[in-house]
């Protein structure tokens, strides 16, 4: 949430900065500025709304400088309005600071500094730092910084400038990440995520919990530790990341182009992990534990938001196919329950960014009681990739839709591999794991054929135009998918939805259903409890609900039971969450459209979740 980048270098940073914060727009989108080193001041400029905003504001204002830092807000203490945006500065206007996070103890801080007559104008926690750094200013900035540090409670990523010191940067991080980079020409990065700063370099620097950098034009990089100031050796590492991958390429949103892109990432999911003579996967992120997984006895999957919905598909995929008990913790509630953690407890946590906090915590709590943690994300180098004891990359590539797509659906598939690497060393037979490896072979081709039904969908649209309420119903695996198609279309068409098991619609749901509420009722022909799921659509029908059905291609019957369907390819039914979800993340999509929604960057949300 929120993003940071900053720059140091013999150009003007005023362009590098704004095109680093849209890049960075999708972390948080409330508001926007920069402060930037001029000849006598510091200069800042910022405003309540998006960086097109921020970007016309200064247009014709013609900024120069060689040092700057800039700032996307995500809202959490204070309006987003034109006073609480970052940058801030300290009273005497000598330094600015940017800042990702929030500061838990700011209220005794502010106190301490106001008996120390220091003046506040903002709601804001991060104010606090810039009248901190100030206080323990004794002529070294990297010092000031360190040392009131030292004092905060809470999580940070920042930047500060400091007057009078051009080409300089300090930045830290605690639970907010951060990454430094240095181009070809002597110049310096600082950004929150590397899409900010891809097009200049693909050398960076991934900040580690607790530490504190200086980038200097002249003295170039100082990494030391926050706690210690002792001195910390500099690993550099190669991005693998393309322009074209975070940018639109064509379509008119990300999430559409995302959406599009699930053939080619189920693919990148797959590629090298199928072993098709043994009906088994090869999953070199968990080989040093080959033996731990032949007699795991329990696994928990941890998440928050849609990478929790995978997890749920996860639990039916691993006990089903494996046979090992599994439990799904939200990981914002994990390490608040006293977890039990036995020696063969494998506890993975799930996280696109790799970044998100509460997962982090939940990880670092299994960790502290012993447990072997596991890592499926997505982003190469993230903190979760980092202190885990090994795992298995998505490679879904950049993701900057907020409402996740291919990141979901690549869990999935990862899931369902990891499923299979562990049925294979029990009971599930090498007839049952070619099987299910031919399917897995054949997934990209059905996406790209279910993809082709994308006028379908928009016609199906116009049930939910107009709704204030929806519901999905699916039984089995595709539970957790109707929850995933319930917040999909929450997240961007702000209509309010719900998922459940389509049992349970008779213990609740039904006092609401009428002519106004759209039903999507998932009815895939290999699904277990298909003529339950029938009856369970006959009894909205019953009521006057408008149903929308999922339903395998060539089931024809079906159409006679209600207003609408959207077919789907047969497949195995591990392998049905997958190319359900697709066709609902369509729905959610041009349902947003249609209410003139703004799809990649919904109110309220941010697609990394670093604060608690």
């Amino acid at each position: 949430m929120c993003g940071i980048v900053g720059y140091v270098g013999k150009k003007n940073a005023v362009p590098i900065l704004i095109d680093g914060l849209k890049r960075l727009e999708y972390r948080g989108y409330d508001s926007a500025g920069l402060a930037l080193l001029g000849d006598k001041d510091i200069i800042i400029d910022k405003v309540a709304g998006k960086v097109d905003t921020l970007e016309k504001k200064i247009e014709k204002k013609h900024y120069f400088s060689n040092t700057g830092i800039a700032h996307t807000r995500w809202a959490t203490h204070g309006a987003p309005n034109d006073i609480n945006a970052h940058p801030h500065l300290d009273c005497r206007g000598n330094i600015a600071v940017v800042h990702n996070g929030v500061i838990e103890n700011y209220r005794a801080l502010k106190i301490y500094l106001e008996k120390k007559g220091h003046q506040f104008y903002t709601e804001t926690d991060t104010e606090v730092l810039a009248h901190l750094f100030e206080e323990y200013h004794k002529g070294n900035l990297f010092e000031a910084v360190r040392e009131a540090l030292l004092n905060v409670q809470g999580t940070f990523g920042i930047a500060v400038i400091e007057k009078n010191r051009p080409g300089r940067i300090v930045a830290a991080r605690w639970g907010s990440p951060l990454v430094i980079a240095k181009g070809e020409t002597g110049e310096y990065f600082v950004a929150s995520d590397v899409a900010a700063i891809v097009r200049f370099t693909k050398d960076v620097i991934f900040l580690e919990e607790g530490e504190i950098v200086e980038v200097d034009v002249e003295n170039g990089i100082k990494l030391s530790d926050i706690s210690d100031n002792r001195e910390k050796k500099i690993e550099v590492h190669k991005i693998d990341m393309d322009l074209t991958e975070i940018e639109k390429n064509g379509y008119p949103h990300f999430m559409l182009k995302e959406i599009h892109e699930q053939g080619s990432t189920i693919l990148n999911a797959i590629r090298g992990r199928l072993d098709i003579e043994n009906g088994d996967a090869i999953l070199q992120g968990l080989a040093d534990f080959k033996e731990f997984f032949r007699h795991v006895n329990r696994i928990i999957l941890t998440a928050c938001g849609t990478s929790w919905h995978a997890a749920l598909i996860g639990e039916y995929l691993i006990e089903s196919i494996a046979g090992i008990p599994v439990e799904v913790e939200y990981a914002s509630e994990f390490r608040y329950r006293n977890p039990i953690i036995e020696d063969k407890t494998a506890l993975f946590v799930l996280s696109q960014s790799g970044e998100t906090a509460d997962t982090l915590a939940a990880l670092r709590e299994a960790k502290r009681k012993g447990a072997h943690v596991f890592g499926i994300c997505n982003v190469v180098g993230s903190t979760i990739a980092r202190e885990t004891d090994a795992g298995v990359y998505i490679h879904a590539g950049p993701e900057i839709g907020v409402a996740s797509t291919k990141a979901f659906t690549s869990q999935v598939m990862v899931l369902v591999l990891i499923a299979l690497y562990l049925g294979r060393r029990r009971d599930y037979s090498l007839t049952q794991g070619k099987k299910l490896v031919r399917e897995i072979q054949a997934l990209p081709e059905k996406i790209k054929e279910l993809l082709q039904q994308e006028e379908d969908v928009k016609k199906i649209a116009r049930y939910f135009q107009k709704a204030d309420n929806a519901l999905f119903l699916g039984r089995h695996l595709n539970y957790p998918v109707a929850l995933e198609g319930a917040l999909k279309l929450k997240e961007i068409s702000y209509i309010h939805a719900e998922g459940y098991p389509a049992a349970e619609m008779k213990h609740g749901p039904i006092a609401l259903i009428d002519e106004n509420m759209p039903c999507v009722v998932l009815a895939n022909d290999d699904d277990v409890m298909y003529e339950k799921v029938i009856t369970n659509i006959q009894e909205v029908k019953a009521r006057n609900g408008k149903v929308i059905a999922l339903a395998t291609k060539g089931n024809r019957k079906i159409v006679e039971l209600v207003d609408d369907v959207l077919y789907v390819p047969l497949t195995a039914s591990a392998l049905t969450p997958i190319i359900n979800t697709i066709p609902l993340q369509l729905l959610a999509y041009y349902v947003a459209v249609k209410r003139g929604c703004d799809v990649d960057q919904p109110r309220n949300l941010a697609k990394s979740v670093t604060v608690e």
